[in-house]
């Protein structure tokens, strides 16, 4: 293999793949980033056996090949270069590469190509496509909901739910639950739920620039889903198992709802989450708008308390919440105004976008003396 490529676009195109690589893995292959020509351009693969990243660069290709390299050594060593064009050659031995730039000659010890863990690319299966700014949006306002302990494998992925022109995505780890429905620009001809690893569907947020739809590929045998992008794709394993049934667990009516502005809510649980656990306190007025106070407590440290205007609809209502659960959603919400909805201190609380239909996040209540 030999070929040449600007700087910039080889350290961009390992800034893509490296997320992908191993940390600890017995496995020493899946530490090393895999570059081939493909059709006249680069091609760099990463993988860790649960997923895989792809993505192809411009490059003038003298000689076809592949080869493996370390990927922490590599991408290193490329980011300490200055901008420039370089000369990536494999040697003799076929188990290293030359890197010449203008003032640059190094060699790196590799492995052969066909030692690399093979690729899926799904062709296929269940077949869909999105706009990236809609799955963008689905998962930022999602994945954070999902469980990190591995205890129960099902709540550390998001489920896909793809029903005709809609894609709903859920998230849960016991405390809370986060919903969205997002549209699709293609129908799928079938139902189908699969549940992602959360990892996944963060690195395909990350990725997800620009306006280009992503095509959307899930393996007839559910086992495997395709994110293509432009210029990238992601391969994941998905996660076997039933997801709990999240549709019971939304409540379908409410006897306080109180209305406030976003901008200010965030500031005042800021500032109350400084002491752990959020109390909320919902009273509506006679013959004016009625008030949110948002308050903390904490024994032997001390206290604070806020309180905002709000429209507040039914009788006063008071529910305290983890202060994390609370400043995590309002932290992904883009609307101006957000909605606050209880039935009682001991059941869950609802947070909605005003005027917005497609997100729902529902939050376990804590336990407070009032």
């Amino acid at each position: 293999m030999h070929l040449n490529c600007l700087q910039e676009n080889l350290r961009q195109g390992l800034g893509i793949v490296q997320r992908a690589v191993a940390t600890r893995t017995t496995l020493p292959i899946t530490q090393h980033v895999l570059i081939a020509s493909d059709a006249g351009r680069i091609k760099l693969s990463a993988t860790n056996l649960e997923i895989a990243i792809s993505t192809w660069i411009g490059a003038e290709v003298e000689a076809e090949g592949g080869i493996t390299i370390p990927a922490r050594l590599l991408t290193d060593f490329i980011n300490s270069l200055e901008p420039q064009t370089i000369s990536v050659k494999t040697l003799e031995a076929g188990t290293g590469i030359e890197i010449k730039g203008d003032r640059t000659n190094a060699t790196m010890h590799g492995a052969d190509a066909g030692e690399f863990p093979p690729i899926p690319t799904p062709t296929e299966g269940a077949v869909t496509r999105i706009a990236a700014k809609a799955l963008r949006d689905a998962i930022r306002q999602v994945v954070f909901a999902a469980a990190f302990e591995d205890s129960r494998p099902v709540l550390t992925g998001v489920n896909m739910h793809f029903e005709g022109e809609r894609l709903t995505l859920a998230a849960a780890d016991g405390f809370r639950l986060a919903v969205h429905h997002a549209p699709l620009l293609e129908p799928v001809e079938e139902e189908i739920t699969v549940i992602v690893p959360a990892r996944t569907m963060q690195e395909v947020e990350r990725l997800s620039e620009g306006e280009a739809p992503i095509d959307i590929v899930i393996t007839p045998q559910r086992s495997q889903v395709l994110f293509r992008l432009r210029d990238i794709e992601v391969v994941s394993q998905l996660i076997q198992g039933t997801f709990p049934n999240y549709e019971q667990l939304v409540p379908t009516a409410h006897d306080t709802r109180a209305v406030v502005d976003l901008a200010e809510l965030r500031r005042v649980t800021r500032t109350a989450s400084i002491f752990a656990i959020i109390r909320l306190r919902m009273e509506p007025g006679e013959n004016a708008p009625g008030h949110l106070t948002v308050s903390s407590r904490a024994e032997e440290v001390g206290d604070s308390e806020g309180q905002l205007e709000a429209q507040v609809e039914g009788g006063e209502g008071r529910i305290a919440f983890n202060a994390r659960y609370l400043t995590d959603v309002l932290a992904v919400l883009d609307k101006e105004k957000v909605a606050l909805e209880m039935t009682s201190p001991s059941s869950p609380g609802v947070v909605r976008q005003v005027d917005d239909e497609a997100y729902v996040h529902v939050v376990m209540p804590m336990f407070v003396q009032w």
